[in-house]
């Protein structure tokens, strides 16, 4: 027997993945208020930059402190992060979610051009409030990272 899935968890997945997109969208144009607004006050965000460590390098336990690290993506001079599969589990006003995503970083130095391209896995918990879905807790896992000069 198929699923009927209702209107409601339709609007609530297409919301979290407009979300999920809208992080990568405010990365790009270096909105690092309209990325941070898009988390709980008393986010959880972890970075691990290598997956397969069990201890994160880098923890955020509140949307303020998010800004050094939304700020660093200024450190290069394009970036383009293209979100790939994701799924959602829905139960009410929570969510659980994995997305993957390349992360691509260019700087250019003179005539050197480099890029950089991130192979990444968010694990999300969303939380939906006052109709509005956040992020409530971001795991950003490294799998790879590959760096290349790039040819004008």
């Amino acid at each position: 027997m198929e699923k009927v899935i209702s209107l409601e968890e339709i609007a609530d997945r297409y919301a979290i993945r407009d979300l999920v997109d809208a992080y990568a969208y405010c990365a790009d144009t270096r909105d690092a208020e309209g990325q941070m607004a898009l988390f709980t006050e008393d986010t959880l965000f972890r970075v691990y930059m290598d997956e397969r460590l069990a201890e994160p390098s880098q923890v955020v336990t509140s949307r303020q402190d998010l800004a050094p690290i939304f700020e660093n993506l200024n450190t290069y001079d394009s970036t383009m992060h293209f979100n790939g599969q994701s799924t959602v589990v829905l139960s009410g006003n929570t969510a659980a979610g994995t997305t993957y995503c390349f992360a691509h970083h260019l700087t250019i130095n003179g005539e050197d051009k480099n890029l950089m391209v991130a192979a990444i896995r968010y694990y999300d918990e969303f939380v939906k409030i006052n109709g509005k879905w956040f992020f409530k807790k971001r795991d950003l896992k490294v799998a790879w990272v590959e760096t290349k000069p790039q040819n004008s």
